[in-house]
C-alpha cells in the first residue's frame, strides 16, 4: 500500500508520547472545496445588462450556482476528522479528554472568527461610511458572539457578507461543543446507533421545514453532514469491513462515486426539487457521496490519483479555514478598488479582473493571517493534544 493511500500513524519528532494520525489527501480537497464556495460567492454585479448575459447566467446559475456545496463537504470533512481523532485519542489513552478538545478548539478556531466578527461590526461600516453608502447592520452581534449567529441568520440577513459565512463556523462550534461529550457518555458499542439517531433526527426536521427559505441554517438541518462523515470515521476506525471494502474498490466504483458527485454539482436542483417529497433526501445523499470521496482519497489503493501528490493544493488546502472566513473580505475590497477605476462596467472585467484579483487578494489575506496571526495560536495546540495532526 502506497504511503499517499493511507492513514499515518506515528510518534514524530518533538511530540514525546503523543501518537500521530495524518490523512495527506485532504488538504487538497479542501482547497477545491474552498474554491466551489469562492465562486459561489463572486461576480454580482449591479449593471443589469451583464445580468442579462447568456454568458454570465450560464457561468452563475449552470456553472456555480451549486458551489455551496463545498460547505456541506466542509461539513462531513469535519465529522469524519474529528470523529477519527477522538476515538484514536480514546485507544490511546482510555478516554476523551473532553477540556483539552475545547482549548484546541477555542485556539483554532476562535481568533480568526473573532476578528471576522471585528471587522464586520465595525470596521465595515465605517468602510462603509466613508464610501458614502447607507450603513446598516441588520445583524445581532450578541448572537455572534455566542457562536449561535446561524439562528440569527435565519432572521436577520447580515448587511456585510463577511458576516453571512460565518454561520457554519457557529454550526461547527456547536458541533465542538456537543460531539465529545457524545462519544463519551456514549459507550462504544452504541455510537452507531448514535450517528444514526442524529442522521434521522435531521432527516425529520428537514421533511417538516423543506418549504422554509432559511431553515437550511438551521443546526439541526446541517448535523446530519457531521454525523455522516463521524458514521464513517467510525465504520473505518480499524480494518473493519467497510475499511478493507474501500482498500479494494474496483476502477468501477470509484469511476461511478465521483460520477455521482459531478451528477450531484450540476443537477442537484433538477433531482431532489422536481418532487417535494425529495427535498430531505438532498443533503443526505450529498453527505453520503461526499464521505465516500473521503473515504476513497484516504484507503483506497486503487485510486486514479491522491490529492497529497498535488503538492501546492496541498499546501493552500491549509490555509482554507483564512480563506472561508476572509475571501469575502477580499471580494468586497477588490469591487470597491475596480469601481473606482471603472473597471467593472464589463463581462470581462467581472469575470477575469474582479474574479482573479479576488482570489488573489483571498490567498493572500489567508497566508498573511495563518502567518503571522493564526500560528501563534496553533503553536499552542497541540500542548493539549495527545493525537496530533
Amino acid at each position: 500500500m502506497s504511503e499517499q493511500a493511507a492513514v499515518i500513524t506515528r510518534t514524530p519528532i518533538g511530540t514525546k508520547g503523543k501518537s500521530h494520525v495524518f490523512f495527506p489527501n485532504l488538504d487538497g480537497l479542501r482547497f477545491f472545496c474552498f474554491l466551489s464556495v469562492f465562486f459561489y460567492h463572486s461576480f454580482s454585479t449591479g449593471y443589469s445588462y451583464i445580468l442579462s448575459s447568456p454568458t454570465y447566467i450560464f457561468i452563475k446559475r449552470d456553472i456555480f450556482f451549486n458551489g455551496n456545496l463545498g460547505v456541506n463537504f466542509f461539513f462531513v470533512l469535519s465529522g469524519f476528522l474529528i470523529t477519527f481523532l477522538l476515538l484514536k485519542e480514546k485507544e490511546v489513552t482510555g478516554k476523551i479528554h473532553v477540556p483539552n478538545f475545547y482549548i484546541r478548539r477555542v485556539l483554532r478556531i476562535w481568533p480568526l472568527f473573532y476578528f471576522c466578527v471585528f471587522f464586520g461590526f465595525v470596521i465595515f461600516p465605517i468602510l462603509e461610511m466613508l464610501l458614502k453608502q447607507p450603513t446598516h447592520e441588520p445583524a445581532q452581534s450578541l448572537y455572534y458572539l455566542f457562536f449561535i449567529n446561524n439562528f440569527d441568520a435565519i432572521k436577520h440577513y447580515p448587511n456585510s457578507y463577511v458576516l453571512l459565512v460565518l454561520w457554519s463556523v457557529a454550526i461547527e462550534e456547536q458541533f465542538y461543543l456537543t460531539w465529545p461529550l457524545l462519544l463519551t457518555f456514549t459507550p462504544t458499542k452504541y455510537y452507531k446507533y448514535l450517528f444514526i439517531s442524529i442522521i434521522i433526527a435531521s432527516f425529520i426536521y428537514r421533511a417538516i421545514n423543506y418549504n422554509s427559505p432559511r431553515a437550511g441554517f438551521n443546526t439541526l438541518s446541517n448535523i446530519s453532514d457531521m454525523a455522516v462523515g463521524g458514521f464513517a470515521a467510525y465504520l473505518t476506525f480499524k480494518d473493519s469491513w467497510l475499511r478493507r471494502k474501500v482498500k479494494s474498490f474496483s476502477t468501477l466504483t470509484i469511476v461511478l462515486i465521483y460520477i455521482s458527485a459531478v451528477v450531484l454539482y450540476f443537477f442537484r436542483s433538477s433531482i431532489f426539487n422536481s418532487v417535494p417529497w425529495l427535498i430531505p433526501f438532498d443533503r443526505l445523499v450529498v453527505s453520503i457521496v461526499f464521505a465516500l470521496i473521503i473515504l476513497e482519497q484516504c484507503f483506497s489503493e486503487k485510486s486514479f490519483y491522491k490529492m497529497g501528490n498535488f503538492k501546492l493544493l496541498s499546501r493552500l488546502g491549509q490555509y482554507t479555514y483564512g480563506l472561508y472566513c476572509l475571501h469575502e473580505i477580499a471580494i468586497f475590497i477588490t469591487k470597491v478598488v475596480l469601481g473606482k477605476l471603472h473597471l467593472n462596467s464589463q463581462l470581462w472585467q467581472l469575470l477575469i479582473l474582479e474574479g482573479g484579483m479576488s482570489l488573489l487578494l483571498s490567498l493572500a489575506l489567508a497566508y498573511v493571517s495563518y502567518t503571522f496571526y493564526e500560528s501563534r495560536f496553533l503553536k499552542l495546540k497541540n500542548k493539549f493534544a495527545f493525537v496530533t495532526k
